[in-house]
């Protein structure tokens, strides 16, 4: 059956599971917190959905907060005195590659656990 929507043409298909494995599918979009017939279209069309475990992003957030503390800081003080400090600015640096290593460190180890 084809839908018109805005310009595009949709195609629908309907598929008929048992219930068992429609429960089976159920329970694999609600742990990928996704609605059924999202994770069922990710699957159809990727053949794999990833799940990470973003609490593995913390130490990340947090550095991405303390560079974000010492930007506003160093801003307001430019603000104030109309000039800044060259090793403000080289901390500044210097925080955002420990961060773009931590980002770097993480994406590398969540990649080669999931082949």
């Amino acid at each position: 059956m084809k839908i018109a929507r805005k310009n595009k043409t949709l195609r629908r298909k309907e598929i008929v599971y048992s219930a068992e494995e429609w429960a089976q599918i159920e329970e694999k979009a609600k742990a990928c917190h996704l609605k059924t017939s999202t994770f069922i279209r990710a699957m159809s069309l990727n053949g794999e959905v990833k799940k990470i475990n973003l609490k593995e992003l913390a130490p990340l957030l947090n550095g991405m907060r303390v560079i974000s503390r010492n930007i506003n800081q160093v801003a307001k003080k430019a603000n104030e005195t109309c000039s800044i400090y060259a090793e403000d600015i080289e901390k500044l640096r210097q925080e955002v590659s420990e961060l773009c290593r931590t980002v770097n460190l993480w994406l590398s180890t969540v990649m080669s656990s999931k082949r």
